[in-house]
């Protein structure tokens, strides 16, 4: 089923009785972008590393309002009550329409993702893309859905290469923050013995379990728990993989010695380069050693041990 897209421009301090009359309106809901309060949101939330540098940078005085509306409806009438009540409320408004396509919210994403090598042995390739890799490369067929983790992230595609330095046979893969399960399958693939996956989110889980199914892997080999960081994990590992963020990483480190073989390593990633001294005095604090440091594109990933 298509939809009709209005697009209402008002400005954010009037934004809460344009919002109502909005809904009033709607067929299905509406959804609002308001950059407002995205600077006081930065120094607060959890992952404020990942808030792209752009947002910060966005009109802050004006805000705009989605409405959906079946093709079926009166358009001509909806809209004309939508203009008669937002300026019966005094609100300053401006409005556009198009048509969206069902297709552009499902589908249109994966004509970007497009299959790719990464470091000397693996390949990532989407499951409804065909593709024959060169030479002796390992494909990891990924469906990341609503999981952080297609690997064309730089953070991710460091993580990969890095962790394809480590592994070589028979290790125990922890994977903290596992996201779509990438880290964790492409280790099984690169010659590691058993893996275990954590993420806090639900559908991550769902998705990793899904993805290792994809590429051969399940329990007891492939396991994916849901849990705040490794606190639902048992056991010493050789190589631990966390491709978070430098607030999450700097709460994980106390706690990190417990999960850790002798010998073994930890992969940290999904530090902004700006956030990487901060990060490495707590990992000296902690009482680790940095072994390797990789950087692109403004991220950074560190291994130590």
């Amino acid at each position: 089923m298509d939809f009709i897209e209005i697009s209402v421009l008002t400005d954010t301090a009037t934004l809460e009785t344009a919002e109502a009359i909005c809904q009033m309106v709607s067929d299905s809901g509406i959804y609002t972008e308001d950059y407002s309060d995205v600077e006081e949101m930065s120094q607060i939330i959890a992952h404020s590393d990942l808030i792209e540098k752009d947002l910060l940078q966005k009109d802050k005085t004006s805000a705009k309002i989605h409405i959906y509306l079946s093709p079926l409806a009166n358009l001509d009438a909806k809209i004309e009550n939508l203009r008669s009540l937002l300026a019966g409320a005094g609100i300053n408004y401006s409005i556009n329409m198009a048509e969206v396509h069902e297709s552009d919210w499902a589908d249109n994403w994966k004509k970007y993702f497009k299959p790719f090598e990464v470091g000397n042995r693996l390949a990532v390739c989407p499951t409804w893309e065909e593709y024959t890799p060169s030479g002796s490369r390992k494909v990891l067929k990924i469906d990341p859905g609503a999981a952080f983790g297609s690997g064309t992230h730089e953070t991710t595609r460091l993580c990969l290469e890095t962790l394809e330095e480590y592994v070589s046979s028979g290790e125990r893969i922890l994977d903290i923050g596992c996201g779509s399960g990438i880290l964790s399958i492409a280790a099984l693939l690169l010659g590691a013995d058993i893996a275990c996956g954590v993420d806090i989110d639900a559908t991550a889980v769902k998705t990793a379990k899904e993805n290792g199914e994809i590429n051969g892997f399940g329990e007891p080999k492939l396991k994916y728990l849901q849990g705040d960081l490794a606190g639902a994990v048992e056991g010493k590992f050789d190589i631990i993989t966390a491709n978070i963020v430098a607030d999450v990483i700097i709460r994980l480190l106390p706690d990190l010695r417990g999960y850790m073989s002798a010998g073994g390593v930890a992969l940290l990633s999904g530090i902004i380069s700006e956030r990487s001294q901060e990060v490495e005095r707590h990992i000296a604090e902690n009482g680790f050693n940095i072994v390797k440091k990789s950087d692109n594109n403004g991220w950074a990933c560190i291994v130590i041990k």
